[in-house]
């Protein structure tokens, strides 16, 4: 039976996702703005919500779904305001709760739907789908079979890798959080700048173009 991967293949794909991982952005604001509203394990529920995206992702690529967004302007535009809506609605969200100390203090208890959000704002973000549907298929060979299958797995070990990240983060930030953590005053801005971070999200992803 043929392996779905040669080594080479294989070992180039994880150095570029590794180095993609690395590179700040989204998804890194999102999992640090979520540490700091409610601790390390909101910073993980963010992370793994992020991480199932992207397994949704490279599905979708692998299923041939991902190519409507690479030739439907309507379907491109479509996915990227709902997005954008839900991420600027966060952010209203969180500068409301930034004026009701007692809403603000209970940030860190709410991890029950921070998994769902980080999964809809990753779902929701139509740059991905087109990051999958041109980075993936450079290292997925059809001749080899099952080419659904590797998109799989290439999905897998870039969820992985992602995940490795956010958890860092939050670990990391959760402990320097945690140290500056009781204030009123300072959960009410805590809020407001968390606030800041998804609204910049959601305009920026409503202002990015296509190509």
């Amino acid at each position: 039976m043929t392996p779905l991967f040669d080594v080479p293949t294989l070992l180039a794909y994880l150095a570029a996702a590794t180095i993609l991982v690395l590179i700040p952005g989204p998804g890194t604001a999102w999992v640090v703005a979520q540490t700091v509203a409610g601790g390390t394990r909101r910073g993980l529920h963010a992370g793994l919500g992020l991480e199932t995206a992207t397994l949704i992702h490279a599905t979708a690529a692998g299923l041939g779904l991902s190519a409507l967004l690479a030739t439907s302007a309507l379907a491109f535009e479509l996915l990227k305001y709902a997005g954008a809506a839900y991420l600027v609605w966060l952010g209203i969200k969180a500068w409301r709760e930034g004026g009701d100390v007692q809403a603000a203090s209970a940030a860190p208890r709410a991890t029950a739907h921070v998994f769902r959000r980080s999964v809809v704002t990753g779902v929701l973000n139509p740059k991905v789908a087109l990051f999958f549907l041109a980075f993936l298929p450079q290292f997925v060979h059809p001749e080899r079979g099952m080419a659904w299958l590797q998109f799989l797995v290439l999905g897998a070990l870039l969820s992985a890798i992602g995940f490795a990240n956010s958890a860092t983060l939050a670990f990391l930030v959760g402990r320097f959080g945690h140290r500056r953590a009781g204030s009123p005053r300072l959960a009410r801005w805590r809020q407001r700048a968390i606030g800041t971070v998804f609204l910049g999200i959601g305009l920026r992803l409503a202002l990015q173009q296509r190509g």
